[in-house]
């Protein structure tokens, strides 16, 4: 059993489909351990709590120094012992202890193809608008593993969605998660907790 700690900010739309996908045996062999959120009072709690599942709140409000809150993360990610870590619209920088702690244990789920409109900068309905502004015909998702830097770590699977003319930024958004995020990242948890692939060489083999 592949026992998971899920990294929201927000809404939960892709906490929500990796409940669905537990639920409905899409993804199998896994269990939510925890979810913690940045954010305090964000669906993606109710989220949660409506699922029965421990939901709690480390807010770097709460701490003096950007040091005390990384490592109050860690801490209570670890509480938990996950054998992952997936960050699903968590949309702070993870700690460089996390990352090392968890090595090849942490995966997350971007709203672009990487490695464009990635990095810096790039979260939320911001990918798509730059998207939408550089003229491209493709978009789309990508999980993958995480590592020291943005957006660079191994990728896992991606996803591609065709941009239609009328496309909003919130219209193109809502297209991206339905096509891509919430198929790859509930796949891409089922395929880890059935051995189904490994990282060599900083690269994601598929058995």
């Amino acid at each position: 059993m592949l026992n998971i700690t899920v990294l929201v900010s927000g809404g939960g739309t892709n906490l929500q489909a990796i409940i669905d996908g537990i639920e409905n045996k899409t993804v199998t062999n896994t269990r939510i351990v925890s979810v913690i959120s940045n954010n305090k009072g964000v669906k993606s709690l109710e989220r949660a709590q409506k699922a029965g599942i421990p939901a709690e709140c480390v807010s770097p409000k709460d701490y003096e120094s950007r040091e005390a809150f990384n490592e109050a993360l860690l801490s209570k990610v670890n509480e938990y012992k996950p054998d992952l870590v997936v960050l699903a619209g968590f949309l702070v920088a993870i700690p460089k202890a996390m990352v090392e702690a968890y090595e090849n244990r942490i995966i997350n789920i971007h709203p672009s193809l990487i490695p464009s409109f990635c990095g810096v900068g790039y979260y939320g309905l911001k990918v798509h608008e730059r998207a939408l502004e550089r003229g491209v015909k493709v978009t789309g998702a990508t999980v993958h593993f995480v590592n020291e830097g943005m957006d660079e770590g191994p990728i896992i699977d991606q996803r591609a969605v065709y941009i239609e003319d009328n496309d909003t930024p919130e219209i193109l958004q809502k297209r991206v998660m339905e096509q891509a995020e919430w198929i790859i990242l509930p796949k891409a948890i089922d395929d880890i907790a059935n051995g189904r692939l490994e990282v060599i060489d900083k690269r994601v083999i598929r058995k």
